[in-house]
């Protein structure tokens, strides 16, 4: 079973045990528990169930790093014949997080 869940803008397919890095959040200890509520799509064994927009379904995912560093990015700035050269860089926080279960919604009746 897998789901397809945003956040932060970009779309993630995860599965029961795949490791995300979602976009840094404050206040967050190693070992909370976060709730992906939107779901965009879920493959289960018998179907595939797809949200207009969204699904009923729930990830749950636990913090297995609180903050981690992505790759430098660098920034130059260039003019030609005005002598201006800028350079700067950037490096984006992160938080790790593993997936601890898909739930689906209760079917009553």
């Amino acid at each position: 079973m897998y789901a397809i869940i945003r956040d932060g803008g970009r779309q993630f397919k995860v599965e029961k045990g795949t490791e995300l890095r979602i976009d840094y959040r404050e206040g967050l200890n190693q070992g909370d528990e976060i709730v992906f509520e939107d779901v965009l799509a879920c493959r289960t064994d018998e179907k595939l169930l797809i949200g207009q927009p969204t699904l009923d379904v729930r990830v749950k995912a636990e913090v297995s790093e609180t903050e981690t560093k992505g790759p430098k990015l660098v920034i130059q700035k260039f003019r030609r014949r005005k002598t201006m050269r800028r350079r700067t860089g950037h490096r984006q926080k992160y938080v790790t997080v593993k997936v601890v279960d898909i739930v689906l919604p209760v079917k009553e009746g």
